[in-house]
Order: C-alpha cells, then sequence, then structure tokens
C-alpha cells in the first residue's frame, strides 16, 4: 500500500506546520503523491504555493477542486458536489473536465458507498478516495464506513484511495493509497 499524503491547509495551520515541511515529512515517510487541499485562500495563493510545492515534490501533486490550476500540478482531486456541478451527466462531466485539464492529468473522484463506486467505475478517471474510515474534524458530516470501507473497496475498478482518519498503521487489503494527512504531523 502507498502512501498519499493529503496537505490540508486549514489543519496544518491549526498544528503550527508550513506546507513544506509538511511535504519534507511526507516524502520522509515514503510518500508517493501528495494532495493539497486549500478550502478558504484565494486562486493566487494557492498557485502560489502549487508552484512552492512543485519545487520540492518529486511525486504526483494533486490539487483539490481547483481544476483551473492543473497546469500546476499533476492532477485533480474533485468530489461528488464538484463533479454534479460540472455537468448532471458524470461521464459529460469528466468528458469536460479532461477537455479543461488535459488528458494527461489525472483525475480523482470522492466516493462514499457502493452506489458511488459503481457509477464511478462507468467513469475515465485514475482513482477514487473511499471514506470516511474514522470520524474526523475537517469532514464532521461525513458517514463512517469503518471496517466495511475494505470490503467496499472491492467493487471498485479503479485504485482506491482510503480516507478520513486513516492512520501510517492501518493495513488494508482492497485499497492502492492510505490517504493520511494530519496523521503525519
Amino acid at each position: 500500500m502507498q502512501l498519499y499524503a493529503l496537505c490540508d491547509t486549514d489543519t496544518l495551520h491549526k498544528g503550527g506546520v508550513d506546507i513544506l515541511s509538511f511535504a519534507a515529512r511526507a516524502k520522509s515517510l515514503g510518500a508517493s503523491v501528495l494532495q493539497y487541499r486549500n478550502k478558504h485562500s484565494d486562486i493566487a495563493t494557492i498557485k502560489t504555493d502549487l508552484i512552492a510545492l512543485r519545487h520540492v515534490w518529486e511525486g504526483f501533486l494533486i490539487i483539490n477542486d481547483h481544476y483551473e490550476l492543473a497546469p500546476f500540478c499533476d492532477g485533480v482531486h474533485i468530489g461528488q458536489e464538484d463533479l454534479y456541478a460540472i455537468d448532471s451527466d458524470p461521464s459529460r462531466a469528466v468528458k469536460i473536465l479532461k477537455m479543461a485539464i488535459g488528458e494527461d492529468k489525472l483525475i480523482g473522484l470522492s466516493t462514499h458507498n457502493a452506489d458511488e463506486i459503481e457509477i464511478a467505475n462507468g467513469l475515465d478517471i485514475n482513482y477514487i478516495g473511499l471514506g470516511a474510515f474514522r470520524a474526523t474534524s475537517t469532514k464532521s458530516e461525513a458517514k463512517v464506513l469503518g471496517e466495511s470501507l475494505d470490503e467496499i473497496a472491492a467493487h471498485s475498478k479503479h485504485p482506491v484511495a482510503a480516507i478520513g482518519g486513516v492512520k501510517l498503521d492501518d493495513t488494508f487489503h482492497h485499497v492502492t493509497y492510505s490517504v493520511v494527512g494530519s496523521g503525519l504531523l
């Protein structure tokens, strides 16, 4: 299983950690993917952060939500709401997204249950995020899947990134990536 580091600026700010220190920690632990998530800054700040991360991060760099910034990273991760905001038809939404970001960019999609995985199986995406595994402070409304996450993950044709309260020592059988954020601090 590979480590997928979630660089959430709200969490880092609360912990007094800057993004470059977080990236260095993720790199030292062998993370292959780093997702940058910033829900509150303006686009210019987010772009500046992505450029700074690109200089120090050698693995895959993913932007959360802001697909207009895809030129500065390797791909985007979007949620269900973001997908349907692009188009009410998920397949068309992914095609529109690919046209906007480029065919060479990775696309990850958040999923929360078997029904969403079934829809994702028909989409031209690169991986899914599945969770939450445990309750977290960043997504209090998320349904906790617990141990059933691994069983649900088995239904995905795409690589699965387990997200939400995942710790470094958690193990799964049907998951490619363990997404760890504050657990790296």
